[in-house]
Parts: C-alpha cells; sequence; structure tokens
C-alpha cells in the first residue's frame, strides 16, 4: 500500500477562476469601437499631462495651453472613473464638461476652486482603481508604478488649474471627498463588510486606528504641544530640507504607501483587499494636492514625494511578508484556492 504524502491540497487549475462580482454588459458592442474610444481617451490622457506639465516645468509654452490641458484631464478622470466602477456615462461626464468649459470660459475662482477639487478627487481614487491584483513583490511593484503616474498627472493638472484656494482647507476637501468616494466604490466591489474574514477585518481595523492615532497626534503637536517638541520638529524638518532637499510626509510613509502595495496583494486572494486601498486613496490625494499653491517648489514636492515613496514601499512590502504569510499549521494544510481573477485594467469593475 502506497503511503500519500502530505502536503498543501491544490484545486483543480484546469479551470479558471470566475469573477466574483457581477458587471453589467457592455455599453458598447462593437470592439472596433470600444477600442477607438480607449484609444481617443489614453490619447487625451498623454496630451492633457503634457500641456499641463508646462505648469511645473519651465520649458518656454505659453500659458494659455495650462488650463485647457488641465480641463481635458478632469474629463478624462471623470469618464475613466465612471468607466471603472460601472457607472453611466449620461449621469456623470456631461456635468463635468459643463464645469470645464465655464470654468475655462468665466475663469470665476469659485469655479476654478471647484475644477481642482474635481481633478484632484478624481485622479486620486481612479488612480488606486485602475490597478490589479498582484500576487507577487514584482506585480505589486509595476501596480505601485502605474498608481504613482496616474496620480502624478492629476496632480500637475491642478497645478495648472492655478485655482486660488486655501491649501489646508483644499487638501482636508480633497481628503474627505476622495475616501467617501473610494468607500462608495469598494463598498459595491467588496459586497460591504460581509464575508470578510477575521484577519482581514482586524487589518482594516488597524489600518483605521492608525489613520486616527496619525491625525489625532498631528493636531495635537500643532495646536498643544510643548515649546521645546515644536521647536524640535521644526529644527528637524529644516535640517532635512536642508541637507536632503525634502521632507518625507509621514501620511504616505507609514500608510497610504504601504496600503497600495498591501492592498493589491491582498486583493489576488480575496476581494476584500479592496478596502485595504481605501486607505491608499489617503496617500493619492495627498500627492495630487501638493502643488496645489502657486508658492510650492516643484524640485521640492518632488524630492519628498520620492522619498515617500522609498520609505513607503519598504514598509509596505515588509507588512506585505507578513500579511500574506500562512501563520498556523491549520492555514498550511486547508486547500489553496486558485488566484482570484478580475476583468482588465481597460474594463469595468461592476
Amino acid at each position: 500500500m502506497s503511503i500519500q504524502q502530505g502536503g498543501r491540497r491544490r484545486l483543480d487549475s484546469s479551470v479558471p477562476a470566475d469573477y466574483d462580482v457581477p458587471t453589467r454588459t457592455p455599453r458598447l458592442s462593437s470592439p472596433t469601437v470600444a477600442g477607438a474610444a480607449i484609444t481617443v481617451t489614453f490619447a487625451a490622457w498623454v496630451v492633457g499631462t503634457v500641456g499641463a506639465l508646462t505648469a511645473v516645468v519651465a520649458v518656454g509654452a505659453p500659458e494659455w495651453i495650462q488650463r485647457p490641458s488641465a480641463a481635458v484631464l478632469m474629463v478624462v478622470f471623470v469618464v475613466a472613473l465612471v468607466h471603472r466602477g460601472g457607472g453611466h456615462m449620461r449621469l456623470w461626464v456631461p456635468p463635468a464638461v459643463m464645469l470645464a468649459a465655464f470654468t475655462l470660459l468665466l475663469e470665476n475662482n469659485s469655479l476654478l476652486a471647484s475644477a481642482a477639487v474635481l481633478t484632484a478627487v478624481t485622479a486620486a481614487v481612479w488612480s488606486v482603481m485602475v490597478t490589479r491584483p498582484a500576487a507577487s513583490v514584482v506585480g505589486s511593484l509595476a501596480e505601485f508604478g502605474v498608481t504613482i503616474v496616474v496620480a502624478l498627472s492629476g496632480t500637475v493638472a491642478v497645478a495648472a488649474w492655478n485655482a486660488p484656494v486655501n491649501y489646508q482647507r483644499f487638501n482636508i476637501l480633497v481628503l474627505g471627498a476622495a475616501l467617501a468616494l473610494a468607500i462608495t466604490l469598494v463598498w459595491r466591489l467588496g459586497a460591504g463588510l460581509h464575508g470578510m474574514g477575521r484577519q482581514n477585518f482586524a487589518i482594516l481595523v488597524g489600518v483605521a486606528v492608525v489613520v486616527i492615532l496619525l491625525l489625532a497626534y498631528s493636531s495635537f503637536v500643532r495646536t498643544h504641544g510643548s515649546q521645546t517638541l515644536t521647536d524640535l520638529f521644526t529644527e528637524l524638518v529644516i535640517w532635512m530640507r536642508e541637507t536632503f532637499r525634502g521632507v518625507p510626509r509621514p501620511v504616505e510613509v507609514f500608510l497610504g504607501f504601504p496600503a497600495l502595495i498591501v492592498g493589491v496583494s491582498l486583493r489576488s486572494q480575496r476581494r476584500e483587499g479592496w478596502w485595504i486601498l481605501v486607505f491608499a486613496v489617503i496617500g493619492t490625494s495627498v500627492l495630487t494636492t501638493s502643488l496645489v499653491t502657486p508658492g510650492a517648489f516643484p524640485s521640492y514636492i518632488a524630492l519628498s514625494s520620492l522619498y515617500s515613496m522609498v520609505l513607503g514601499v519598504g514598509l509596505g512590502l515588509i507588512v506585505r511578508s507578513r500579511v500574506l504569510a500562512r501563520r498556523t499549521s491549520r492555514a498550511a494544510r486547508q486547500v489553496e484556492p486558485p488566484s482570484r481573477v478580475e476583468p482588465g485594467r481597460l474594463a469595468p469593475l461592476k
């Protein structure tokens, strides 16, 4: 009698796994028309990004192309996000087009601020929604790169609007709106909190606690911190500016970017990984609003963002190795499910 060797049991991999969220039928039934629409949208995104980049990089381009480029990017972000979330174009795209047109024609301060907010919010959320599940370290790093590229296009678009806003209020408004929008979309994709495992729920609660502690501590230090502690932080920031020409942003390092790495990795196993990506929107929101004030130095913001990315990715990979590790012998003996699948990057998720 032969003795069956131990080890992890695997499901039949010859049958591909199905996507676990129902999707609507395609709006454009013709593959040719759908491909043309994607090509036009991508071309508009590239052209708009190049035009908006002239607001940050001095290349001798005329200033009049900056706001039209930002308007093009705002409409592209809305179209892409509505498509990715499975929404109705006729409900959301026409108001965005009207806002872009009236803002360019009237150049009213309130309209400029509204357009900048919509641009920052949609870019921050779409940069996270456009990601795909990543089962490997290389894949998670690639998805991180895709997110950063999209978010940076939103950053230059906000800078190109050159809206007269208060940075603190603008940042809070964008952060709150982006979080609300991300939670709404993820609730639909993740089936709410139903079916979330104990480990995933603990991760979600842990990340939420980190958010609260970071925001509460930073607010406490600014308002009630001792003069010695305030001076210490101020001197540390000044030293880092003089030495490294940039200062990492704690929200991105300890929360936004690690959540992005962990979220796309966990999504390859369970769709509840979307809930971790809600907190990644905090990092992309900070990135898209970093150049909203005309007095911001692009070189300083670029170096600060780079340092935040390096530290955030490093921390994210450490947390990823702990989250995805099988800690018990019971977990090692269970049936290993196939990798979770999702529609393509340019296909709707709902």
